[in-house]
């Protein structure tokens, strides 16, 4: 049965499909996948690992009556597919295109939306309870990665599920393992032992039984209910699991349709919650992603499929990521305070020179954010001065650590706010746009960006000799510029900006990536006779009061522009400085709405936002016209 993956509308027809087409249709789609992600880039490890699983799961079940959860999102690329997506992937993660994370209004087997690990079986849990509140009878399945139980709120399900005895399948997709060729048969044997309900039934008898023998009884029982606990120690290596309530099953061979089919059968008749822990290879079927070993194929942009080389970026800079990590690997050589804590981004955040160096100095906690922020909390309570390095947007997850561990204790962290801004392709999940807002009203925190890389590594040095409390340095996503570099660092001063173009008829105040698109505005209104002074204001919190005061004396009126959310961002702080100074200042505020931005190329989604030269151009103009009213 041939199978044109352009033309699939529904997962239906894998219902008559035998072994041999499914494995014949594994390899299209894997084809497929390498050859579009090729182009666009994308989460092509996690897709290629879930191959056979995302179709075995598919025939078994009957989507969205059935409703899958995906946890993160990543790895749904292949249920897209299967769904009747296959001809929007050249658009994939592209401005307008299809998203790279399940998005509801797609499709209707899109039942659940993330971009974050560890939501599916709290989502699960209550899909499966307002499924039972309303007597239907669908199943629950969520999906979820071997590194996304690392987070709390995973184990929190995971504990609420199994002491309600829950109904839904939890495939346990786990690419970390290898599989002994000889493992299903034992397991297989148990899967159907307990599902049929003998094994547990067995396990009643022997101890009623023993019970019963006159005067002894008690004792026997009590020493075979260790023997028998020991025994399921012995032979089932998910006992875990069972503890909490769930019935196990697995390991299974996650490439094997044979050992799916039967064990997801066997998933179907328990009942209460059931674990299937299936083993997957990341990459499989594309050699670089297979061998890759750190993570560097979970996501990429593109390549060339002929030999798994990526696409250099037309970049002069170094990274971002890398700047920032190497500068402090550069002076942890002079300070033994320095350690580095990441929640499992090593890699995209450039920390690999500062393991390799610093082994006992480093620490990757695995997808669990605020242990990161609380364990530095600790660190610095000692005397240390840990650097945590942290997506924006994985940093929304400890807020309650931020405020309550780190900044109420006035503590020593140096956070290293990574993807500040728009990341472009990831889409609404992972903007980091929000960090400012929520991070700008906890008292005695200092928040700072630089204009380029040669600053950046200034704020870096300035961060670690920080002693007055918790600092962070925002940084985008990508490259640098390419400036100069100084050879030796230097502290700045906390809260101080800097005039980058003098001028007198409007201010411009901006930090780190829309200075330049501030410069290139101020140098053509200079073409129209128009003076733009622009101001660095590189700390967001605290402001430079001296400065915004002087500009209030001048009376001219203030743009700020900010890549970030407007509500409660860094112009609703020079309003407030403005206000509480009682000076009646003309301000304009220019930065993201109030709306999720989705996903594209950062200039794209910028203009349509209207944060653009010409946008910013229009706003001056528009307030001398207002002045001379």
């Amino acid at each position: 049965m041939e199978v044109d993956l352009n033309t699939i509308t529904s997962p239906s027809f894998l219902k008559t499909m035998s072994k041999e087409e499914l494995e014949s249709l594994s390899q299209d789609v894997r084809d497929f996948l390498i050859e579009k992600l090729s182009v666009t880039g994308g989460h092509i490890g996690p897709n290629l690992g879930v191959v056979e699983l995302t179709l075995a799961l598919h025939k078994a079940f009957n989507s969205p009556e059935d409703k899958f959860i995906w946890d993160v999102g990543h790895q749904a690329y292949v249920h897209k597919i299967l769904t009747g997506r296959a001809n929007q992937f050249d658009t994939l993660r592209q401005f307008k295109g299809l998203c790279g994370f399940p998005k509801r209004i797609e499709s209707e087997h899109d039942v659940w939306e993330a971009g974050h690990s560890s939501t599916s079986l709290s989502a699960a849990m209550g899909m499966a309870k307002a499924r039972d509140v309303l007597g239907k009878s669908n199943h629950v399945i969520p999906i979820i990665g071997d590194g996304a139980l690392t987070g709390g709120m995973a184990l929190e399900a995971l504990n609420h599920i199994g002491h309600e005895k829950t109904k839904m399948i939890v495939i346990l997709n786990d690419n970390e393992m290898s599989i002994a060729p000889n493992v299903g048969a034992l397991h297989n044997i148990l899967g159907k032992l307990r599902t049929h309900g003998s094994y547990n039934k067995a396990k009643d008898d022997i101890e009623y039984l023993i019970k019963k023998i006159p005067a002894v009884g008690g004792k026997i029982a009590s020493t075979a209910e260790r023997v028998k606990d020991s025994l399921k120690y012995l032979m089932v290596s998910g006992a875990f699991f069972e503890e909490m309530g769930f019935t196990y099953l697995g390991p299974i061979n996650g490439h094997d349709f044979d050992d799916l089919e039967e064990n997801i059968k066997f998933a179907k008749n328990a009942d209460g919650p059931v674990i299937l822990h299936v083993i997957t290879k990341k990459g499989k079927g594309f050699q670089p992603a297979e061998l890759d070993k750190i993570g560097t194929w979970h996501g990429t942009g593109p390549y060339k499929m002929e030999t798994g080389d990526f696409v250099k970026s037309s970049s002069k800079g170094p990274s971002w990521s890398g700047l920032v990590s190497e500068t402090v690997r550069r002076l942890a050589r002079e300070d033994k305070r320095i350690v580095a804590i990441t929640p499992a981004m090593p890699v995209g955040s450039k920390l690999e020179g500062f393991a390799s160096e610093f082994p006992d100095r480093m620490f990757d906690v695995g997808i669990a954010e605020q242990h990161a922020i609380t364990m530095a909390a600790g660190m610095a309570m000692d005397g240390m001065k840990p650097y945590v390095a942290i997506y924006s947007t994985f940093l929304q997850r400890a807020y309650d650590q931020m405020l309550h561990d780190v900044c109420r204790q006035n503590l020593n962290v140096f956070l290293g706010i990574d993807r500040s801004g728009l990341v472009g392709a990831d889409g609404e999940t992972h903007q980091g746009v929000y960090d400012i807002a929520f991070l700008r009203h906890m008292p005695n925190i200092v928040i700072m960006m630089p204009k380029d890389e040669n600053e950046g590594q200034h704020m870096v040095k300035t961060a670690i000799e920080y002693n007055d409390g918790p600092i962070a340095l925002r940084y985008p996503r990508g490259n640098g510029y390419g400036v100069p570099m100084d050879e030796e660092l230097k502290t700045i001063p906390i809260g101080s900006w800097e005039v980058l173009s003098a001028g007198t008829d409007a201010a411009i105040l901006t930090f780190g990536t829309t200075i330049p698109m501030a410069m290139q505005a101020a140098e053509e209104l200079s073409q129209e006779g128009i003076s733009v002074e622009v101001v660095n204001a590189r700390f967001i919190k605290p402001l430079d009061s001296e400065m915004l005061n002087s500009i209030a004396q001048r009376s001219i009126p203030v743009i700020t522009l900010e890549e970030a959310v407007l509500q409660g961002g860094f112009g609703s702080s020079v309003l407030e400085h403005y206000n509480d100074q009682k000076q009646h200042v003309n301000v304009t505020r220019m930065g993201i709405p109030d709306c999720f931005i989705e996903h594209g190329d950062v200039p794209e989604l910028l203009n349509d936002i209207h944060i653009s030269v010409e946008e910013l151009k229009k706003q001056v103009k528009s307030q001398l016209q207002q002045a001379t009213v």
